[in-house]
């Protein structure tokens, strides 16, 4: 018995190979019981709570954890047995490669969490998550690659000509991709300080209209025409933008003049009448309203009111509302409005004068 124990088969004896499958089959009785009761009973407490990072929390490790755990008992299984140089080799750089990969994985996915999870407590989540897409995909693809030079580095090459060669590299693109960079820096700038979101309206120089996206070179505005008008993400950063979106209350100043022949009387009269007006409109705060010069055909006033709402359809109906009472009570007490007239004064060789009006 002891003589078949003893016999060699690829280099070690059956008792080393029933070791060595014995300690995998536990490890994977123990790994199994592990995700059907720890796990489920993990899942069921989580149900129960109002965070979601313990729901997270439970699925990476069934997802990434457990895997790992069980390519962890092969290693460890085989490396009790007595295996070529190269055989051993290539176990450890798979072993390493298989951690590695799953180690990035869980990191990547918690920054992605972490990100959304700050941004869902937010106003206009949904948007803000859009605009996230480009951060989360730029800081997982820098995650990436610095966890390929770290194993690199733990499989015992040196990466210090390779960390040259990539910094010389990066040097030669950015200076061959300067407005990319710009752009992708601005894509920052827009992410972190926020000018605007999706969702805002803007105006940029003379064009106008609604951030639909924020990607990592350009931002997509959909216009009052239809039409979607592309940005570059330096153009937007360096433009002075008009953000409508977060217009607390407008401010409106309008003018308009009446004839000469108004009375003194009407002329007193009318800053109370465009009070009055004013005040009886629902979100509209009055400010002031003045006879404020003598126009070359008309006597001038000038009226200031603010819109306490960002709507501007409101804005419009309300100033239409005004406008209307204003045109129906100067009608009512006999105010005219001036418009353009010129008074020529035309006098003879006979000395005597002859006054016309023309229009």
């Amino acid at each position: 018995m002891s003589d078949n124990l003893n016999f060699l088969f690829l280099g070690n004896t059956l008792m080393s190979w029933a070791l060595a499958i014995s300690l995998l089959v536990i490890l994977f009785i123990v790994i199994r019981l592990f995700r059907s009761v720890v796990i489920r009973r993990a899942k069921k407490w989580s149900l129960k709570t109002t965070t979601s990072w313990d729901n997270f929390l439970i699925e990476m490790i069934e997802s990434s954890v457990v895997p790992v755990f069980y390519i962890g008992s092969f290693y460890l299984a085989f490396s009790m047995l007595t295996m070529p140089a190269n055989i051993n080799r290539v176990l450890h750089i798979a072993f390493l490669i298989v951690v590695t990969f799953f180690a990035l994985r869980i990191v990547s996915s918690a920054f992605k969490k972490f990100v959304l999870s700050f941004i869902h407590h937010q106003e206009n989540s949904e948007a803000k998550q859009k605009q996230a897409s480009g951060l989360i995909l730029i800081v997982s693809i820098v995650i990436w690659i610095i966890g390929f030079i770290f194993m690199i580095d733990n499989l015992g090459y040196n990466v210090t000509s390779l960390i040259a060669g990539l910094g010389i590299g990066g040097i030669a693109i950015a200076l061959a991709a300067q407005t990319i960079l710009g752009d992708l820096f601005s894509y920052f700038v827009i992410f972190f300080d926020r000018p605007f979101e999706i969702g805002d309206f803007v105006v940029i120089d003379d064009k106008s209209g609604i951030v639909e996206y924020i990607g990592i070179k350009t931002t997509r505005l959909r216009t009052l025409g239809g039409e979607q008008l592309v940005c570059s993400n330096t153009d937007l950063t360096n433009a002075r933008l008009h953000n409508y979106k977060r217009l607390q209350k407008r401010r409106v100043l309008f003018s308009l003049g009446v004839t000469y022949q108004t009375t003194h009387e009407k002329l007193e009269l009318i800053p109370r009448i465009l009070k009055q007006i004013i005040e009886s409109k629902p979100y509209i705060q009055f400010d002031r309203a003045h006879f404020s010069g003598y126009g070359d055909f008309s006597l001038n006033y000038e009226i200031v009111y603010y819109v306490m709402d960002a709507d501007y359809t409101l804005y419009m109906d309300q100033q239409q509302s005004i406008y209307l009472d204003i045109y129906r009570i100067f009608e009512q007490h006999g105010i005219e409005f001036a418009y353009p007239t010129q008074t020529l004064i035309l006098q003879p060789e006979t000395g005597q004068s002859l006054q016309g009006s023309m229009e």
